[in-house]
């Protein structure tokens, strides 16, 4: 098992291997998106939070999943576009994944473990549920989809003031 979210390498959106290595010393919140659901409108808060809050250390990162209601049917290509154009969205976007089942990204193999979800269940529900992970790579929290991105800076602050 992995030691932290540090371990971990995933594919960017571009197709190109990436440690999250890099994020090392960064408040992290790790989301997994789909341009085609209810909850799509959260890009925008995500990218205010992102916005508001890089340069203090927050980095975003979007999973895009078709797991759940086929709402993520796109290509990486497809995807990328409609971040940009639709949302204006700079925080790093990866290519897709499945964050449930067998063929679960291992990242999220490890987020879940790390911090279940409500009545202590691991799977994932639906998109948009968040993990915010400190700047020592320890997954802190996990959100639901109905948590809205804005209702998070309390916490999002709380670990960024920690050194």
């Amino acid at each position: 098992m992995a030691e932290s979210i540090y371990s971990f390498e995933v594919k960017n959106i571009n197709g190109k291997m990436s440690s999250l290595a890099e994020y090392k010393n960064k408040v992290l919140l790790v989301v997994n998106v789909a341009s085609k659901c209810g909850f799509t409108y959260q890009y925008e808060g995500l990218e205010r939070l992102y916005e508001k809050y890089k340069d203090k250390g927050l980095v975003v990162l979007g999973f895009p999943c078709n797991q759940f209601g086929d709402q993520e049917p796109g290509n990486e290509e497809e995807i990328k576009n409609f971040c940009s154009l639709t949302y204006n969205v700079k925080f790093p976007i990866f290519g897709k994944i499945e964050v449930n089942g067998d063929t679960a990204e291992p990242l999220y193999k490890y987020l879940k473990e790390q911090k279940k979800g409500i009545f202590g269940t691991g799977k994932i529900k639906w998109n948009f549920t968040k993990f915010l992970i400190d700047r020592n790579g320890s997954v802190q929290n996990r959100f639901g989809p109905t948590k809205k991105p804005e209702d998070l800076t309390h916490d999002i602050e709380k670990l960024l003031s920690k050194t």
